[in-house]
């Protein structure tokens, strides 16, 4: 091939690959994943229910996470961590929603919650679906604290009304994480604190704009400060009573909604400044890796029913 013949066929392949690169979304930057429900076909859902009868169901929320990390952080963080488990075992991961219910987080914009009533009836028509299909085995993964006691009623339904069986995956995972010693806390950190903030610039990094952290500004109600250093200890019976009276919705009188504790939205006493993506990634790994070693034992003591057996309906 000649100089000129080789320099035309150069630019005829830039000029055809721009020409490409103009009719497609310029902000579309997504990459197919792996047992990601929203980026399958049909028949890969179809070719994926011969391997398994599990599915990972993220339970987040859309709600403030401070100046430092989107509203989007739950939903990200629940969804993100889910993919990672299902690259290493075969399970879907089925995103719903994107809210959840955070009526304390209100006072901040950009919050969505809806009612509890709402989610169950939501949640568990989804596994319904899912179940038509030949799913088996749910996997609930509650990413939003405030959803737990709407999570284990959708769990329960399912248990008691269909015939499948659903755990919330988070709390079995838990039972085989390495124990943390807690003792070693000196400041109290929860909602959109340097846990939260660490785990997003490992799990969504381009989101997180660190500078905009800023050292926690928390006030509580009298009583809760004096419970505080034994929370920050430790001690299960002050953690569990702090938490039922914290972050609870403005109108119940408790002075414990987000905007009545922190003007930043971090629940936090520590600077989110001091985030790191390696706190982030120790803390994901450690999840999955209990994760994925909870379902693989439940795969083996309970291996996968033939397809045939459990769609509702013949498949072609």
């Amino acid at each position: 091939m000649s100089a000129i013949m080789a320099r035309r066929f150069i630019f005829l392949t830039l000029t055809c690959a721009a020409v490409l690169s103009a009719q497609t979304n310029p902000l579309w930057h997504e990459e197919k994943v792996k047992n990601y429900l929203p980026h399958m076909t049909w028949p890969e859902v179809q070719d994926l229910l011969t391997r398994t009868d599990m599915v990972i169901i993220p339970v987040p929320s859309l709600e403030q996470h401070g100046p430092q990390t989107p509203i989007g952080t739950d939903f990200l963080s629940g969804v993100e961590r889910a993919k990672l488990v299902a690259l290493r075992t075969d399970v879907l991961v089925a995103p719903v929603i994107m809210a959840g219910s955070s009526p304390y987080h209100m006072g901040f914009p950009g919050t969505i919650s809806i009612s509890t009533e709402t989610l169950e009836k939501v949640y568990f028509e989804a596994a319904q679906s899912l179940i038509h299909h030949g799913f088996r085995r749910i996997l609930f993964l509650n990413s939003h604290a405030g959803n737990q006691y709407m999570t284990a009623f959708v769990a329960d339904r399912v248990n008691q009304e269909t015939p499948a069986i659903a755990v919330e995956l988070g709390g079995a995972a838990a039972a085989l994480e390495p124990r943390q010693n807690t003792s070693r806390a000196t400041q109290f950190d929860r909602h959109g604190g340097v846990g939260e903030t660490s785990g997003a610039m490992y799990l969504f990094p381009s989101l997180v704009q660190i500078s905009k952290g800023t050292k926690g500004d928390l006030t509580l109600p009298d009583h809760m400060n004096r419970m505080l250093p034994q929370v920050i200890a430790g001690d299960p019976v002050a953690t569990q009573v702090f938490l039922a009276e914290g972050l609870k919705p403005k109108d119940t009188g408790k002075h414990t909604s987000t905007r009545e504790m922190t003007a930043t939205g971090s629940w936090s006493q520590r600077d989110t400044r001091d985030s790191t993506a390696a706190a982030g990634k120790a803390a994901t790994d450690t999840f999955v890796n209990a994760a994925v070693a909870f379902i693989d034992r439940w795969k083996a003591l309970r291996p996968v029913a033939p397809l045939s057996e459990r769609q509702a309906e013949p498949r072609p």
